[in-house]
């Protein structure tokens, strides 16, 4: 078998500043583990762990190392909720199974800051909420829906107007906002790394630079081939999301994998830092191409949004990122922008999250479609319920069947004449 080519974390801030990462050393010698986890993200991780905690032995493998993709290098939001509104959800999965995946979904940032807590990770983990912001008509009737909605089933949710958002957010760019008390921040590498040392504390292990090659059924087991060594599990669980492959047939073109691009600037003066977010809530807006954006705690601004599908390395690469900051902020412009980077998330066709069985002892998690921080890892906790339970163990998310998307090789066409007509539409208002 061939080595694995290892490849560098991307140019982030994070790789720059995370805490120290936990020894994962490569899979050399054949194991046999009750479950095997391929994906070392916050979803593989979560489960690990959360395996771990039930006594049941779990083995990770990841290609490179924990928290190498999306899972180290997004834009650090743990927000609340999924794509679509909590009616919306309702009348598609029914009264059921839609409230239970209401309540779950915007749980999952209280769940993700407890565990934290729990296990004294250092990540620079906030609890100061999060502004789904509106700049347009059309937009700003999408939110009050939102919040109304949210407000109804009694949640901690709060709609502001222009006047508010100018002193939370130092522009009056915006018309209105959701403030969603329950949303917060976090250094994303750092927490992966966390995440993979209260894993290995439980029980767990986790091997980076261990690529899953092949996986079939062997006997009553399934077995995972690795360029050194041979996994055999009683379960598998599939946690790849944006880099999904062809290991499992078609579950590649079940998502279109996107990539989301941050810049930082250099530390802001306190005067500067103040002057744009007083009380340090994140903020993602509402719009056709999603702008979203924090400070954190070494007041660093950290601008996201789509950007090139390919992979960046300087802050020049999102130069309209950089260019939107200082037309929001113009006390900006001369400040240094010392970081640009990106990585691949999963998007999928109805923006909800996937879960699949496909085969027996064989349970598939993907396309937390921007919101990964917090649903991936509360998913974790659900999916080590299905692996140790059964189907017995109802989940809060629909299990659903693998459909691949139609004319899925052209995503990537489609991908970048969708944000080119985005932000057009967005600099016009409609």
């Amino acid at each position: 078998m061939n080595a694995p080519v290892r490849l560098p974390l991307p140019p982030s801030l994070y790789a720059d500043t995370a805490v120290a990462p936990t020894a994962t050393p490569p899979l050399d010698v054949d194991k046999s583990v009750s479950v095997a986890i391929i994906g070392g993200g916050f979803t593989g991780l979560s489960t690990a762990l959360h395996l771990a905690e039930q006594g049941v032995e779990a083995l990770v493998l990841e290609a490179q190392e924990p928290g190498w993709g999306a899972s180290g290098n997004n834009g650090g939001q743990t927000n609340p909720g999924l794509k679509h509104d909590p009616d919306q959800i309702e009348a598609d999965f029914g009264t059921d199974l839609g409230r239970r995946m209401i309540e779950f979904s915007y749980g999952t940032t209280n769940f993700t800051h407890d565990l934290i807590r729990r296990y004294q990770i250092p990540c620079e983990a906030r609890h100061n909420g999060t502004l789904r912001a509106a700049y347009n008509e059309a937009s700003a009737a999408a939110i009050d829906k939102t919040a109304q909605q949210c407000i109804h089933r009694g949640m901690p949710v709060t709609l502001l107007n222009r006047e508010q958002l100018r002193e939370l957010t130092g522009t009056d760019r915006y018309l209105c906002a959701m403030l969603d008390a329950r949303g917060g921040d976090l250094h994303p590498l750092s927490y992966a790394r966390g995440l993979t040392r209260a894993a290995i504390s439980a029980g767990a292990t986790v091997h980076g630079e261990t690529p899953a090659l092949a996986l079939r059924r062997d006997g009553s087991r399934w077995r995972i081939e690795t360029p050194r060594a041979v996994v055999h599990a009683e379960k598998v669980l599939l946690a790849t999301n944006g880099f999904t492959d062809d290991l499992w047939p078609a579950l590649r073109r079940t998502i279109v994998p996107v990539f989301s691009s941050i810049a930082a600037t250099a530390p802001l003066s306190d005067e500067v830092a103040r002057s744009i977010m007083p009380t340090r809530p994140v903020l993602y807006e509402s719009g056709h191409i999603t702008v979203y954006y924090r400070i954190d705690q070494r007041n660093r601004l950290l601008m996201g949004g789509r950007g090139p599908m390919h992979w960046i390395s300087s802050p020049s690469d999102v130069a309209y990122l950089i260019r939107y900051a200082e037309r929001l902020w113009p006390q900006l412009k001369g400040v240094a922008w010392t970081h640009g980077w990106n990585s691949r998330l999963a998007i999928t066709k109805d923006h909800y999250p996937h879960v699949h069985e496909p085969a027996e002892n064989v349970l598939i998690s993907l396309g937390c479609n921007g919101r990964g921080v917090a649903l991936s890892t509360a998913m974790g906790a659900q999916l080590a319920r299905r692996l140790t339970g059964g189907a017995k163990a109802e989940l809060d998310m629909p299990i659903t069947g693998i459909k691949p998307i139609p004319m899925h090789a052209f995503w990537p066409v489609g991908v970048t004449s969708a944000v080119i007509a985005g932000r057009v539409r967005d600099r016009l208002g409609i």
